[in-house]
């Protein structure tokens, strides 16, 4: 029994050790965007979908490809446009004149990373199929429904810089997204790191895969494993509640620029990241910490302001630290 567990944490020890390395590589390719390969991350060994909005050129298709290449999964990068069809998307039926059957042709929809860029650019009806897909797991085409490869993962881009022939997503179907993360600029130094790389035209850069799919599915389980307190709990309920009633929490400053709190969805979002977090730093229990650094990324797209807090230039961001300032722990 002893050896079984001493072999266990073994596994544990390998696959944090790996995760490190899943680190070193994607720097080989992508400069200073550690950040953001720390989100895609937590996403995908927590089953959870990303929205990523970021300025163009921050190297989000660059870093999504790469991590494919990394893990060895199988990548699919589709561009969401205003003429796109929710068939471009999951796939049709074709008529084969040799067989004089329809068969199934499947879309891009079928692979472990998708990377749905400007997901906003679509009519509603694609990104409809799109959040389908994400939530049920399975597409159906004529009268079959298809289970989609697993692990399967979305990372959906917004353009922020255009709002000229754009689709907003609803706020309810931002909600499904477990986190969305702001991707900023570099600092200097990155910059010139990246300008001298892409300055030369030489330049080729390999990585080597560090995860298969069943690591994947182990590191899930073993995230499963890490024990968060009943006192943390507690403290993630609080925080969810205080976005739904801030007056409550002495926030009345806050209260009359609020429409709506976030949906249970966020409760177990923070729960599973916070989760991650602490085996991504070796731990097998969640700290306060854990759940204060992923609470912005998983709370923050989730939290409706009125048009009030828009005049006032009160975003969602200085909400969630506001509650986080003023929410104890007990």
């Amino acid at each position: 029994m002893q050896t079984e567990e001493l072999s266990y944490q073994e596994k544990i020890r390998e696959h944090q050790l790996k995760i490190k390395q899943v680190f070193r590589e994607m720097g080989k390719v992508v400069v200073g965007q550690q950040y953001m390969v720390n989100r895609l991350l937590i996403g995908l060994f927590t089953n959870g979908h990303i929205l990523l909005e970021g300025v163009p050129g921050l190297a989000k298709t660059l870093t999504i490809n790469t991590l494919a290449k990394v893990l060895h999964l199988d990548f699919q990068r589709i561009q969401f446009t205003p003429d796109l069809l929710p068939s471009d998307l999951i796939g049709t039926m074709i008529y084969n004149q040799s067989s004089s059957e329809f068969e199934v042709k499947k879309g891009p929809i079928f692979a472990n990373l998708i990377l749905a860029d400007e997901v906003n650019r679509s009519p509603a009806k694609v990104q409809s199929a799109l959040l389908e897909a994400m939530q049920e797991k399975q597409v159906t085409i004529g009268e079959k429904t298809y289970r989609l490869d697993l692990p399967f993962l979305v990372l959906a881009t917004q353009n922020p810089v255009e709002q000229e022939g754009t689709y907003p997503l609803p706020e309810a179907q931002v909600d499904r997204f477990m986190m969305k993360v702001y991707v900023d600029y570099l600092s200097k130094a990155d910059e010139l790191e990246v300008m001298r790389r892409m300055s030369n035209l030489s330049y080729s850069s390999t990585v080597n895969t560090i995860l298969t799919k069943q690591d994947i599915f182990d590191i899930r389980n073993e995230i499963n494993q890490v024990q968060i307190s009943e006192t943390l709990e507690r403290y993630i309920i609080e925080l969810v509640f205080a976005t739904r009633r801030p007056g409550d929490y002495d926030l009345p400053d806050f209260a009359q620029y609020l429409q709506y709190g976030v949906s249970p969805r966020a409760s177990i979002a923070l729960n599973l990241a916070a989760k991650a977090v602490a085996f991504f730093d070796e731990r097998d229990y969640v700290l306060p910490e854990d759940v204060k650094e992923i609470a912005s990324d998983v709370l923050s797209h989730r939290v409706i302001l009125n048009y009030e807090a828009e005049a006032d230039n009160v975003q969602t961001k200085d909400f969630v630290e506001a509650i986080l300032r003023k929410v104890p722990i007990s």
